[in-house]
């Protein structure tokens, strides 16, 4: 009976000491043994077999090898997935499929992130939309992160009715994939302004504005700045640009006061619109500023100078009108769709900063902004961005337009018919000490507002932002 028993406890008793036994190798051998997994999931994580799907398998796998996996991967559970918000903690490789439209886009994805998506950027506890990011001037792995502060109504209710509109801005740096501020952010000091009473019938309401309205922070050849809508003293609402490091704890560097250091309204040939916005400014291969008004129906631009007076409008029209005809994004209705001007400019060289060779001259260096075709339908926005590129010198003619909009990876296709509304409102390059200037193996961020509701920002390497240009020397 004794032995009988014994060989019945063996058989028991076995199975758990094997058990046993491979989990402490496991252990000895450095690879987790996941509580939520299977023991044949854990066997063949430690000897490596091919058919069993691992995220931890290889970390060190080859970077096109793992996102056509995510992609084949989130194509299999997209039948059961349903769409959710890219802003969250979860960066699983199945939560951002790969869908840029069967071809009707040119997808770009970020350098940095696991799942080649773009990356969320938090304010601390602070809503905010429509996002900057510059380098920080001093510390590496730091950025400066300005967005506009987004109003909620208690309990996420509706807010309050205000006229009060504020810029935060932090420090920043990257913790589990998410750019977010060092400190709690605080209110970038900008001022007020005060304008002459023109907000009138409709637009009324405008001229009680308190504050600036979708900011830009940018570098230029030498230093950063911010460009702003607020109150006007020439129509009813204008661009207002100031020297960004008045703004900011900048540590020690040359100040000029008659260079935009104070908020200065920046003025344009007539004729203006009652509401103005969407302007940006640029700088020629001598480092001559000047301000870009409009794309369409032409492009309309002029010097700037540092009291924000401008001269004359220098468009070629002519010779743009063939460029802009053939390259341009269509419009449908003209009540529910148009194109404006989204980003600041950079300027870039086209051939790799490794390369030796690469010697930045009139031929090859190019300026570069992102415009924006935007649709209203069915009470939503949408904007679709296309890479603009122009000359460093006179007359600045246009040297080519995306092909396809740029589709950035991480944005969701809610149905057929929608997507997800991705606002781009500034772009940078990411290395610090890089300002305005730039070659095609450099990397950039573009930082973008998500449904009016969150910050967003994706680093991509230039020559993939810029390719499938359409070149106005075709036309």
């Amino acid at each position: 009976m004794l032995v009988r028993d014994l060989k019945r406890l063996a058989l028991i008793i076995g199975p758990l000491c094997a058990l046993f036994l491979i989990s402490l190798k496991l252990s000895l051998w450095g690879i987790p043994v996941r509580r939520d997994s299977s023991l044949r999931e854990q066997i063949s994580t430690f000897l490596k077999k091919p058919d069993i799907p691992s995220v931890w398998l290889d970390a060190q796998q080859d970077p096109l090898r793992e996102l056509q996996d995510a992609q084949q991967e989130a194509q299999k559970q997209s039948t059961e997935a349903s769409v959710t918000s890219h802003v969250s903690d979860d960066t699983s490789l199945t939560q951002f499929p790969s869908d840029a439209g069967n071809g009707t886009h040119h997808e770009v994805f970020s350098v940095s992130t696991a799942d080649k998506a773009y990356f969320s950027i938090r304010l601390g506890d602070a809503p905010a939309f429509n996002p900057n990011i510059i380098p920080h001037p001093t510390r590496e792995g730091r950025w400066i992160v300005v967005a506009q502060r987004r109003r909620v109504g208690v309990n996420g209710g509706p807010p309050e009715p205000s006229v009060f509109h504020v810029e935060l801005v932090c420090d920043a740096s990257f913790v589990d994939g998410v750019l977010q501020c060092v400190d709690q952010p605080i209110i970038l000091p900008i001022a007020a302004t005060i304008g002459q009473d023109k907000c009138t019938g409709d637009l009324l309401y405008m001229g009680w504005n308190v504050g600036p309205h979708d900011a830009r922070v940018f570098y230029g050849p030498r230093k950063p700045y911010t460009i702003f809508g607020s109150n006007s003293g020439l129509t009813c609402f204008g661009m207002w640009m100031q020297d960004f490091r008045v703004l900011v704890d900048w540590g020690f560097d040359m100040f000029n006061r008659d260079d935009f250091r104070l908020a200065t309204e920046v003025q344009r040939p007539p004729p203006y619109q009652l509401v103005e916005k969407n302007w940006f400014v640029f700088w020629d291969r001598e480092n001559e500023m000047y301000a870009h008004y409009d794309v369409v129906p032409k492009r309309s631009f002029a010097k700037l100078e540092p009291d924000g007076s401008v001269g004359p409008d220098l468009a070629p029209a002519a010779q743009d009108a063939k460029c802009l005809e053939r390259y341009s994004p269509k419009l449908g209705d003209a009540e529910h769709e148009s194109i404006h001007q989204a980003t600041n400019s950079l300027r870039i060289t086209t051939c790799r900063r490794a390369d030796r060779s690469c010697e930045p001259n009139d031929s090859n260096t190019f300026l570069f902004t992102i415009i924006q075709h935007k649709t209203y339908y069915d009470y939503h926005s949408e904007y679709e961005p296309y890479a603009m590129v122009f000359r460093q010198r006179a007359p600045f003619e246009l040297h080519g337009i995306s092909r396809k909009p740029i589709w950035i990876h991480g944005r969701q296709r809610v149905n057929d018919k929608r997507t997800e509304m991705f606002y781009i409102v500034s772009m940078s390059w990411k290395t610090r000490g890089q300002k305005y200037h730039g070659y095609m193996d450099d990397v950039l961020f573009l930082s973008f507002g998500v449904e009016d509701k969150e910050p967003g920002g994706i680093d991509v390497v230039a020559s993939d932002l810029l390719t499938g240009l359409g070149l106005c020397s075709e036309t």
